[in-house]
């Protein structure tokens, strides 16, 4: 059976990133929330540039396709085994989600785009952003977003977060 999009059969598994790089998501987020204002909204802009392991994909197997078609054009037939595997690889990673190699991309610091966006959540939260109450649909999101509260994130109005932006109060 094939998979739906949102929920990716994962055949095995690799490590999340902060296995890896054995930094915990809520010991960032708790060191995060102790930052000024400054910090994090640094870091958010930096989760604008960050690359996912969706894209990364998508990239590398059209330049290993290109590449492979002209290495065929160029030098011979032997090299169609290329676009070959990565056309076998890309279709793995359409039916169930897993890529082969994914492991590599994780040792390398990719993330997925839900851990990317989870984090970035979680800064927003940390910042004050009053909406993102709005946002919270599942049990495990409130889950999630109460033990980030726990551990020293704040969910501030956005008039709180102007005023310390601004560092002045507002006037009314």
């Amino acid at each position: 059976m094939i998979s739906a999009t949102i929920k990716p059969l994962i055949l095995n598994p690799a490590p999340a990133v902060h296995e890896v790089n054995g930094d915990p998501m809520p010991e960032k987020m708790a060191r995060y929330a102790a930052e000024p204002l400054l910090v994090v909204e640094q870091r958010l802009r930096e989760l604008d540039h960050e690359w996912e392991m969706e894209r990364l994909t998508a990239t590398t197997s059209g330049l290993f396709l290109l590449g492979g078609v002209l290495l065929t054009l160029f030098l011979g037939t032997n090299w169609l085994v290329l676009p070959v595997v990565i056309a076998a690889c890309l279709l793995l990673y359409g039916l169930t989600g897993w890529r082969p190699a994914s492991p590599l991309t994780r040792l390398l610091g990719f993330r997925t785009s839900q851990e990317i966006a989870f984090e970035r959540y979680a800064l927003n939260a940390s910042r004050g952003d009053s909406q993102l109450g709005n946002l919270v649909k599942t049990p495990q999101y409130r889950e999630d977003l109460s033990r980030f509260e726990s551990e020293g994130g704040s969910l501030t109005p956005i008039a709180e977060q102007d005023e310390r932006l601004a560092g002045q109060p507002r006037e009314t």
